[in-house]
Parts: C-alpha cells; sequence; structure tokens
C-alpha cells in the first residue's frame, strides 16, 4: 500500500550530489517539505535514492520532524514511528539518532520518509505550525543530506474522517486513508532553510530510546475471526491494554469504507482516536500507523468482503519488566500485575496520566509512576524520568511558576501542589536517590529554587496558599486543603534541602532550615485536635490525604500515630493517586498490616475485574474521577510492597548504599528482584513461626544494610552463609565482607559486601 508508494518509481540520484565531508556537528542538511501550505493531519511522502561504492561501515543518520515520522531503506522498515512530541523547550525541537549501517549496501539505496504533521497543539504537542523533515547522515565520514534534490508529495491517500474527531487534548488526528488515491505524483522538496531556523528552532537529541517494536502478531481469537464479514462488529481481542497499530489484509471491491477502533474508544468520556480505511479492488493490506490502546479492536467491514488477515503490531516505550514481586497472597500479585501493566502502558514520549483521553504528562500522575518505574523496570525508564524533570524547568515562565502537563500548545495552568510534589521529595529529589544523576539535579535547582522562593509564609510561619490555575489537591470530597498545601510545601523544602547539600549550596542551607522551621513550629499547634488534624476553618470530614501528608513529611509526631491509625480506619476519601501516601504513611508508622488490609480494600473492585489495567477513579465511568481504565498513579502499592514490605530503598544516591528492612506484615514469603541502577538485588524472605530467612545477592559497588527483623520473634541466633554470626544478643567473632552494625528497636543490622548472603535467624 503507502508503502510501495514511498520505494517505487525512484529517481536515480548520484550520491555524490548530497553528500558533503565536513565533519562537525553543525548542521548541513536543510528543513525540507512541499510547496503546499502546511495543514492539520498532513502527510508528507519523501525519497531519495543514493549510490554506494561499498556498504558502509558507519553511517548515522540525525532526523528531525514535525511531527511524526517512519523510515524504510530498500522497504524495509528501519523506524517505526520516530521523533519525540515537541518541545524541549518551548520554541525548540527534539531529533533522533538512528544507526543507518546495517540497512544500507553497497550500490543503490532507496530511503523513504512517510511524516505526519499533526498541525494542531495539545495536551503533550507544541505544534510549530509547519510540517518539516531534517535528515543528516554521516556515512563512512561524508554526509547525506535532506536538501532539493529529495522528492516529496502532500501523500494523496490520507484524510480526515468525519465527525466526531478527537477530544481537544491530543494533537492526534483520526487517520482515513484511501486506497484508490495510493498513487505517486512525486515533485522536488521545498528548502526552508538549516537548523536553528525558525519555527523549529533549537535541535535537542532524543534522551530516550526509539519504540520497542514487536512485530504483527495474531489477536488472542484469531481463530473464531470471520473470514467473510456479515457487516456487523469484529471485535479482536489483545492479551492486555496495549498500545497498539491495527492491521488487516482483505480481498475487496473498490470504495467500501472500513471503521477501525478501540474498544476503549471513549474512554474517559470523550472520543478519543479511531480510523477510517477505503478499500481499492483486489487483494490487499493496510496498517493504521497512529497507535490506539485498549483491551480489543474493533473492525467494522462491510458484508461480503473477504478478510485473509487481521493482525496488530504493539510499540512501546523499549525497556523491559526486570523488577518482580511475588509473595503468598494472590491478590497482592494480581494487584502488582495490573499495576505493572498500567505503568507501561502510560509511557511513551512522556509518562502520562492515560493512553487514550489525554497522554499528557501530568506531574502528579508522572511521581507516581516514576517512582514505580524504580521497582519495575530496568534503567532505560530513568531516561524518560529524566526527560520530564528537564522540560518541567525548561518551561518555567519568566514570573517563576511551573506548569504541566508539558510540552503543550494550548494549556497554561499551574496545580500548585502538584508543582510542589514535582520538585520535591517524592519527585526531583527521589529521582536522583534512585539514580545518582547529580548533574540533571545540579541542572534543574536553579528552576526549584526560583520556584519555591514564589511562595510565601505567613507570620505564623504556615504556606500561603496559592490558586494557580487550578487548586487541585485531589479528585473527590473532603479535602483538607490547608493542611494540604503545608504538606506540600514542606516536602518541597525537604527535597530542595536535600538538593542544595548534594550540591554544597551551602549559601541556601539555612534559608531553607529556616522556612521548614516556621512549617514546623506551627503545624501540630495550628491542625491538630488531639484525636485528627483538621484545619480551623474545615467543615468537611476529616481527611486522610492530610494525614497522610503529615506523617510522610515527618510533621506528625511518633506519639500521634495510634490516632492517625484509627483515621486511616475509618476515613478513605483519597483518590487513587492520594492512596499512594496514604500507604506510605501506614508504613513509616510501621502499620504494616494496616497498609496491606487497606490496599486489598480499597482496590479489590479493579483487581477482580477483568480489565488488565487499573482505573483512574475508584469506579469506571465516575465523573467525580475522570474514569479512564488505565491510569498509572494507581499504582503507588507497587512501589511500597517492594520499598517497605521487601524493605529495599536507597539510603545514598544511586544505590551506592541501601537497605533491606522488611516489614512484611501478615506476608509469610516475599521474592523480589530490584533493578538498580548498580545491578539487579535479588530478594528471598521467609517468616516462619520460629524462624526467618533472608537471601539477598547484592550486586557489585554496592554496601547493603541488612535488618533481621525482630517483630514476632525472640531471636537466639542468627547465621549467615552457614556461620554464627549473633548469639543471644552479641555479634560474634568477624566474617569477612560482614559488619555487625546495630540492635534497635525493629531490626538487628548488618552490613554486607557484594555476593550472595543467606541470613537465618532462630529462636
Amino acid at each position: 500500500m503507502f508503502k510501495q508508494i514511498l520505494v517505487s518509481t525512484v529517481c536515480f540520484l548520484c550520491f555524490g550530489s548530497s553528500l558533503h565531508g565536513e565533519a562537525a556537528m553543525d548542521w548541513e542538511a536543510s528543513w525540507i517539505g512541499v510547496a503546499e501550505a502546511s495543514a492539520t493531519n498532513q502527510w508528507i511522502a519523501y525519497r531519495k535514492t543514493v549510490h554506494l561504492d561499498h556498504a558502509p561501515r558507519r553511517a548515522v543518520a540525525r532526523i528531525a520532524a514535525d511531527s511524526k515520522y517512519w523510515l524504510w531503506i530498500n522497504g524495509e522498515p528501519v523506524v517505526f514511528e520516530g521523533q519525540l512530541k515537541r518541545g524541549p523547550t518551548p520554541v525548540d525541537t527534539y531529533y533522533d539518532e538512528v544507526d543507518l549501517a546495517s540497512h544500507l549496501r553497497k550500490g543503490d539505496n532507496t530511503i523513504a520518509v512517510l511524516l505526519w504533521y499533526f498541525g494542531k497543539h495539545g495536551f503533550s504537542h507544541n505544534s510549530s505550525g509547519k510540517a518539516g523533515l531534517l535528515f543528516e547522515a554521516d556515512v563512512d565520514g561524508v554526509r547525506l543530506l535532506s536538501d532539493t534534490s529529495w522528492e516529496a508529495m502532500v501523500h494523496p491517500a490520507f484524510g480526515d474522517t468525519a465527525q466526531p474527531h478527537p477530544n481537544r487534548r491530543l494533537p492526534e488526528s483520526n487517520i482515513r486513508f484511501d486506497a484508490r488515491k495510493d498513487q505517486p505524483g512525486y515533485e522536488a522538496a521545498v528548502g526552508f532553510g538549516k537548523p536553528p531556523c525558525a519555527p523549529w528552532n533549537k535541535l535537542v537529541k532524543r534522551p530516550v530510546p526509539l519504540w520497542k517494536d514487536f512485530g504483527l502478531k495474531a489477536y488472542e481469537n484469531a481463530a473464531e475471526l470471520p473470514q467473510v464479514s456479515d457487516g456487523g462488529v469484529i471485535e479482536a481481542r489483545l492479551p492486555y491494554n496495549a498500545q497498539v497499530t491495527p492491521y488487516l489484509k482483505i480481498d475487496a471491491p473498490a470504495g467500501q469504507t472500513i471503521d477501525i477502533r478501540m474498544d476503549n474508544y471513549m474512554g474517559g468520556g470523550p472520543p478519543n482516536v479511531r480510523a477510517e480505511y477505503i478499500t481499492r479492488a483486489g487483494v490487499q493490506e493496510y496498517e493504521n500507523l497512529g497507535w490506539m490502546n485498549g483491551h480489543a479492536v474493533h473492525y467494522t467491514i462491510p458484508a461480503g468482503i473477504q478478510i485473509l488477515e487481521l493482525k496488530y503490531r504493539e510499540t512501546g516505550y523499549d525497556t523491559e519488566f526486570t523488577g518482580t514481586f511475588e509473595c503468598d497472597d494472590g491478590f497482592l500479585n494480581r494487584y502488582r500485575q495490573k499495576a505493572l501493566r498500567t505503568l507501561y502502558i502510560t509511557m511513551r514520549d512522556t509518562y502520562f496520566d492515560c493512553p487514550d483521553r489525554e497522554r499528557a504528562q501530568w506531574w502528579g500522575d508522572m511521581v507516581n509512576e516514576m517512582g514505580e518505574a524504580f521497582y519495575a523496570l530496568d534503567p532505560r525508564a530513568n531516561l524518560l524520568a529524566k526527560k520530564g524533570i528537564l522540560e518541567l524547568a525548561n518551561w518555567q515562565r519568566d514570573d517563576g511558576t511551573l506548569f504541566a502537563p508539558i510540552p503543550t500548545g494550548d494549556w497554561d495552568k499551574e496545580l500548585p501542589m502538584q508543582m510542589l510534589n514535582s520538585v520535591g521529595y517524592f519527585g526531583f529529589w527521589t529521582y536522583y536517590l534512585y539514580t545518582g544523576d547529580l548533574e540533571t539535579i545540579r541542572t534543574v535547582y536553579p528552576a526549584v529554587k526560583r520556584y519555591l522562593s514564589v511562595w510565601k509564609q505567613g507570620d505564623d510561619g504556615l504556606v500561603v496558599p496559592r490558586r494557580g490555575g487550578w487548586a487541585w489537591g485531589d479528585w473527590g470530597r473532603n479535602k483538607d486543603m490547608g493542611i494540604l498545601y503545608n504538606g506540600w510545601f514542606y516536602l518541597a523544602l525537604k527535597g530542595q534541602l536535600n538538593m542544595a547539600l548534594a550540591l554544597g549550596k551551602t549559601g541556601d542551607v539555612a534559608e531553607i532550615k529556616n522556612r521548614m522551621a516556621g512549617v514546623e513550629k506551627q503545624f501540630n499547634p495550628t491542625f491538630w485536635n488531639g484525636e485528627a488534624y483538621r484545619s480551623p476553618n474545615y467543615k468537611g470530614l476529616t481527611d486522610d490525604r492530610a494525614h497522610a501528608l503529615a506523617v510522610v513529611s515527618g510533621l506528625a509526631q511518633p506519639d500521634q500515630y495510634d490516632a492517625i491509625r484509627e483515621v486511616f480506619k475509618t476515613s478513605m476519601h483519597a483518590s487513587p493517586y492520594m492512596e499512594k501516601y496514604v500507604g506510605e504513611a501506614l508504613y513509616h508508622m510501621r502499620f504494616a498490616d494496616d497498609a496491606i488490609a487497606r490496599t486489598k480494600k480499597r482496590f479489590r473492585p479493579m483487581v477482580d475485574h477483568p480489565h488488565t489495567t487499573l482505573w483512574e477513579g475508584w469506579v469506571i465511568g465516575d465523573k467525580a474521577s475522570g474514569g479512564t481504565i488505565n491510569h498509572a498513579w494507581c499504582g503507588g502499592a507497587l512501589t511500597l510492597l517492594s520499598q517497605y514490605g521487601a524493605g529495599v530503598a536507597p539510603t545514598t544516591p544511586g544505590y551506592e548504599t541501601y537497605h533491606v528492612l522488611p516489614q512484611m506484615g501478615p506476608l509469610k514469603t516475599i521474592k523480589t528482584t530490584v533493578p538498580s541502577v548498580k545491578g539487579d538485588i535479588l530478594l528471598e524472605l521467609r517468616k516462619d513461626p520460629d524462624a526467618f530467612v533472608m537471601n539477598l545477592t547484592s550486586p557489585a559497588n554496592t554496601v547493603a544494610i541488612a535488618g533481621i527483623p525482630k517483630g514476632g520473634l525472640d531471636i537466639s541466633t542468627i547465621t549467615a552463609n552457614g556461620t554464627t554470626i549473633w548469639r543471644k544478643d552479641i555479634p560474634t567473632y568477624p566474617t569477612p565482607g560482614l559488619r555487625f552494625v546495630e540492635s534497635d528497636e525493629h531490626y538487628i543490622k548488618f552490613s554486607v559486601d557484594p555476593g550472595t548472603w543467606v541470613f537465618e535467624a532462630r529462636e
């Protein structure tokens, strides 16, 4: 189909006519396009044939586009959906780096590119206002450049569907492909200038991998799909909620319209993306290149058309599910699998809230998602977090305020509490703690400092609330906003303090501590009434979210924990987003049984539901909480089960040191792999009535603090790899690679070098 246009009827051109020998990294290529005006949902085909005297040893291309592109060389796919949504700053553009060496050969080589120009803003894309392609390859030291010797055309087969169109949050349009118009009509490309030039401006190298392509696959119910359509909806089921591009191969007369959409087309309320295919006569195949998501593809094919194949291609962020967690509670295992699937489907150009309605980098969502990825995915996922952090700082406004989602072209509202969460302890600081990437923190620290300077404190030391563009505290009701503002503000200062100390910003430390002290002095006298936290003028029901922030910030004191525990037993107003912080508060107070019981109670409907992903709200379609079926902010307990249940967390940045301090609660066994930046941490825990066993494999260049829990056991002896290291409250003789640290209220702690350590504690 359209691929054939791109690679056939080529005009053979001399290789030397488009190559230059400059080795400098400055761009020599020109942005190119067509003479026609850029338009929304415009598709442009490009091609160029070059001659090589030998197969290259090295051929690296730098490619930029507004908005997406697909690349073929000699008819074979090389890049499936290249280019990140724009932009790294409010005015600039990303570019890809692609290795072409294995795709080029001696003799003539045809390069073909199909470009999709969104032509409109969205909550995830800042349109430049002009379609264009930039291509520059270093082929054994000589450059192949996009210029006016390339051919280009507006692809005649692509067009718009009728209403309804996707909701305004999405920059993507519905795709209509009329195979009857799939005819070549190339002309010489038009040059638009060399970078950096308007409207694309400076170019920033793509900081995340190209997408992982899982290949065309048969549907789960392939054997049940009809061979001849009866005109009804054909439901082709996927193995799970996935980002897919649907494919078909049919034998049909010309002029028949086939509708392609997901079962999730109306996910979150308004219309999302769909596709239409108009047949030509005969056997034909088509893959809709705009990805969709859901659990099933719905094909509506006119009656009588012979169906030869229906398939799908899953693509997604290139990372592996290397983090694992299994325990003896089947519910928690199922919850984690759904949380993992939800996390992966909310990753692509950015972390986003949902893959259907918005695809937007809301930073409250991203904080939770980033935390989940540290325990679920290999370290390549960290690059997506880094990208988001840099974007948030780069989009800071002249008045110092931050806002999200970004990148965007039609949103400018600050959600103050989400921004405090982003730049603070659970956001930027947690990124550094888990990655050790100090340079990124060094880059964004001025933006953090500038943003927090926007916030003022009253004479009493408490923060002065700011509405921003949207004073969003959470979905749902009974939000005690005064406490929420102060909790997030204090956590932001806590994160800033840690970053300042890490960067050696000693001149900032005293001021930050002074600001924190102002909140500390007045927080409990103002908000604690002896039984619960409540703002003086707050009239709603007692807010569990407010108590969660009081605990995780450290503002609540241990003598309040029993009363706060009672609040969490009866107050359940938090959305799935804020439920993560409730769970963390319970673990922080060492009520692990309560944390697990509450998770099971609140998430039971989602875990028991046939959907493979977790929802935005507690009820599907709940208008008060958005109602999408795939929101990774629900996955907070994925983090908590590994961080607190198994007890694995870094204690110094980048896992140079980390601890294993389990809070198993009612669980008897845990087996987990934590994919740290130093390597995988392998851990097995077993709790018996009279013994506790920890099997830890610790990676190179780390020091681990292994804590043997005292709870429930009157420990008499502890062995490590068969050697007794503790007997009757006294550490025994030294063991190579192992050192006694301390015995505190909850653990007997040992420091261990890399390697495998099997601890066994017995009464």
